[in-house]
């Protein structure tokens, strides 16, 4: 009696609600009612009297809406029938009708799980709804937004019902998560239509809640079915190259799932990128550049165990990369059929990978940043050690450079803003030994990195800006230098590594193919840790390098013209600001007029004129003497007046050899030899070296050298006779000479406790009693009497 005459006049209502009070007041009637009216709508939509179909769903909603008991469950069979008949229809409004039905099912809490239920075939239908190509543009975005709807009300049915078939299932989300991708992707083509409905929400924005929805309410193992499928999607259309779609569907991801899981996207991200390592640089670019965004957005939640395994994949990828750039191909035979490998590609790449590293690196707290500065350290290939990276020989020495420069970039990447309480934590002998060994290399470009890692640590407060560009300041407070009191870690930490430091700074400077940065850092560098970490004992330390530099400009007559006033100018400048940091004024006076007399005669003595893009320069530097001079005496002598140590200011300072020499790539025979002095923990290293050094002849050096060479060669030998009997002879041979040095031994040990245990002496005197005894009693045998024993 609900049905009227005439469809037009829409639902019966006064029938209706007793209808409705019938199916409250006897549920067990609700099956019935329900196979009636999916029998009569399967009927209308077979005669296609679309009116009366829109009348029958029109009531079951009612009645589902009215109908929260238990016993709903009875009734849903016939439901489910109904929909599934209108989405299978071809009328685009009875799909729609179909899902706007379900949708409200969906929203409804049922009181008792089913376990009968299936929604697969809803999952494939809107799925394919979500695809439509249909020819009206209007039509079709209504067809896709109830496919997107559709796919809603699946998620929210199924989630939170334990009996029910598991949607995170791989054959449920690689239909659902693409079928979302496909439609968040249609931003660009889709021109808003005047309809008010559309006007409400667009397919995209609708979308993008329902994927917000569906992530939201992934558990710790459902993470993976789900960003799986976007994965596979990005790779099967192409979408890592632009990047863009990419980057915009993991940020939707890594807000959406709960903070503590964000550690397994990652994960993702980097098995993915391992499994393409043999694609385009563009894909593995896009790659690089998603995990870039989606590091810092982990920030907030839990960065999980995958600190080092991130920087590890990322590091593989450098090598690998280096590798291609190389070789000019993805597998290193050189395949004729390989993909060819554009060098300016792989670079993007590799600036892609450092990016990542410093984005995923300034999510850390300041302990697991130490670690990783540790790891990265580690993995650079030692100067003079090069791991053989690349199998094609030519390759090896520039592949091992360029590994040094990007993981050195990488490593300035995860310094850059640390700011340690400690630098003694910050800078331990692991880590600081293998970066200074690095300062020592011909590469300029090595060099200059790794000075500017050094200024990133050392620099706490912000000053480093402070210091560029490179000039003589009369007043050093217009600077606005933040010092602080030096720390008792800070005092360990000079004790501990300063010489080394000053050794390196001062070699540094001697490299011919320094240019203009390379001198500006190390004025940044010097003047950090001046305000850094000087005590007193420090800054005469810095007084004497700085005099030194100066010696070393005067002495070194082979160094090139420009690198000689370089290092001139970095000596007045440097003392220029320590004069005043120390505030003595005689010493300020002093130091002044040495520079205004520069300013008249030598002016290419100086920072403005030398450390400036365009130097001026003479052709050659004539012989520096006189007032223009900084006088180690003078400067002794006034400081010496404010209480520091003069004796120790008036020793010139002398750099120490030692091992590095030999790993790095010095020439001269001198060098290469170690002359290791164990002198460093002393209080004044210099003195005593010399004292030393005095009695060590050319003789001495030379017999040095060729007994160690013999020495060498004779025990490599050895072990090469030894290894090869062993792989070679026969096992009776072995076994016979393993068996003699066992009875060898035997025989000693027994000599030895022949001559060890004596006969006893008898306590009354009488030696053996006459009868010469034959057999010996061992020690722990004898017997005293009471009286001898204590």
């Amino acid at each position: 009696n609900i049905f009227p005459e005439d469809p037009e006049d829409g639902l019966v209502k006064a029938n209706m609600e007793k209808l409705t009070f019938y199916a409250l007041s006897a549920p067990e009637k609700l099956d019935r009612i329900g196979a009636y009216l999916s029998e009569r709508l399967s009927r209308d939509v077979a005669r296609h009297r679309y009116g009366y179909v829109c009348i029958a769903m029109e009531a079951l909603d009612q009645l589902l809406m009215a109908c929260h008991c238990q016993t709903i469950n009875l009734f849903v069979e016939s439901f489910l029938t109904m929909v599934r008949k209108l989405l299978e229809a071809d009328k685009p409004n009875l799909q729609i009708l179909g899902t706007n039905s379900f949708v409200k099912f969906a929203n409804i809490e049922e009181d008792t799980p089913s376990y009968h239920r299936s929604y697969d075939f809803f999952v494939s239908r809107f799925s394919e709804m979500c695809h439509s190509s249909y020819e009206d543009p209007d039509i079709r975005t209504k067809i896709r937004m109830a496919g997107i709807r559709g796919l809603q009300g699946v998620v929210r049915k199924t989630v939170n019902d334990e009996l029910q078939a598991n949607i995170w299932d791989p054959q449920h989300m690689d239909k659902i998560v693409p079928s979302l991708l496909f439609n968040l992707q249609q931003e660009e083509g889709v021109e808003r239509s005047p309809s008010p409905e559309a006007e409400k929400e667009s397919p995209v924005e609708l979308t993008e809640r329902c994927f917000r929805e569906l992530l939201g309410r992934a558990a710790y193992g459902n993470i993976k079915n789900a960003v799986k499928p976007v994965l596979m999607h990005l790779d099967n259309h192409s979408l890592w190259e632009s990047k863009t779609f990419a980057v915009r569907c993991f940020k939707i991801i890594m807000y959406s799932i709960q903070s503590q899981h964000s550690h397994l996207v990652i994960q993702q991200l980097l098995g993915h990128l391992d499994a393409n390592s043999k694609n385009s640089s563009r894909v593995r670019a896009g790659i690089v550049e998603v995990i870039s965004e989606a590091a810092v957005i982990e920030a907030s939640g839990s960065i999980g165990p995958t600190v080092l395994e991130v920087f590890n994949t990322l590091l593989k990828q450098l090598r690998l990369s280096v590798d291609y750039e190389l070789t000019g191909s993805y597998d290193s035979f050189a395949n004729m059929g390989s993909k060819v490998i554009k060098v300016h590609e792989e670079r993007q790449l590799q600036e892609a990978v450092i990016k990542t590293v410093g984005s995923f690196a300034n999510t850390l707290p300041p302990y697991q940043r130490s670690e990783v500065m540790l790891f990265i350290i580690g993995k650079i290939p030692v100067p003079g050690m090069y791991p053989a990276l690349v199998s094609v020989s030519g390759f090896r020495v520039e592949g091992s450079r360029m590994i040094q420069v990007l993981l050195l970039k990488s490593l300035l990447q995860v310094t850059a803003g640390f700011q340690s309480t400690n630098i003694l934590t910050a800078l331990p002998t692991s880590f600081l030994d293998p970066l200074l060994s690095f300062t020592l290399m011909e590469d300029a470009e090595i060099r200059l990195l790794v000075l500017d890692i050094l200024i990133s640590i050392i620099d706490r407060h912000d000053n480093r800006n402070k210091f560029s560009p490179v000039r003589i300041i009369s007043d050093i407070s217009v600077l606005k230098l933040k010092v602080d009191k030096c720390s008792r870690q800070d005092n360990l930490f000079m004790k501990k590594h300063s010489q080394r430091l000053y050794r390196h700074i001062y070699l540094a400077c001697k490299e011919e193919s320094n240019v203009q940065r390379h001198f500006e850092s190390l004025y940044t560098l010097l003047g950090l840790i001046c305000v850094e970490l000087a005590n007193e004992e420090v800054v005469v330390d810095l007084i004497r390098l700085a005099l030194a530099l100066q010696d070393l400009a005067l002495t070194e007559e082979a160094l090139p013209v420009y690198t000689r006033c370089a290092i001139h100018a970095l000596s007045a400048v440097y003392l220029n600001l320590i004069c005043q940091l120390t505030t003595v004024p005689t010493f300020c006076q002093h130091v002044h007029e040495v520079i205004e007399s520069r300013k008249k005669l030598v002016p290419f003595l100086l920072p403005e004129d030398v450390l400036v893009e365009s130097s001026k320069i003479p052709e050659k530097l004539e012989k520096v003497e006189g007032e223009v001079l900084f006088v180690q005496t003078k400067i002794a002598e006034m400081l010496g007046g404010s209480g520091y140590n003069t004796e120790r200011l008036a020793t010139s300072y002398i750099p120490q050899i030692t091992d590095e020499d030999r790993l790095s790539k010095r020439k001269s025979i001198g060098d290469t030899v170690s002359l290791q002095l164990e002198m460093e923990s002393r209080n004044s290293p210099e003195k005593e070296q010399r004292s030393t050094a005095e009695q060590i002849t050319f003789e001495t050096l030379k017999q040095a050298i060729v007994d160690s060479v013999n020495v060498e060669e004779l025990e490599r030998e050895r072990r090469r006779q030894v290894v090869e009997r062993f792989q070679t002879a026969p096992f009776e041979e072995i076994a016979a000479h393993c068996g003699a040095r066992a009875s060898l031994l035997q025989s000693k040990l027994n000599q030895i406790f022949e001559i060890t245990i004596r006969p006893p002496p008898s306590p009354s005197g009488s030696v053996g009693n006459g009868h010469g005894r034959s057999r010996s009693i061992p020690v722990y045998e004898m017997t005293f009497p009471d009286l001898c024993v204590y």
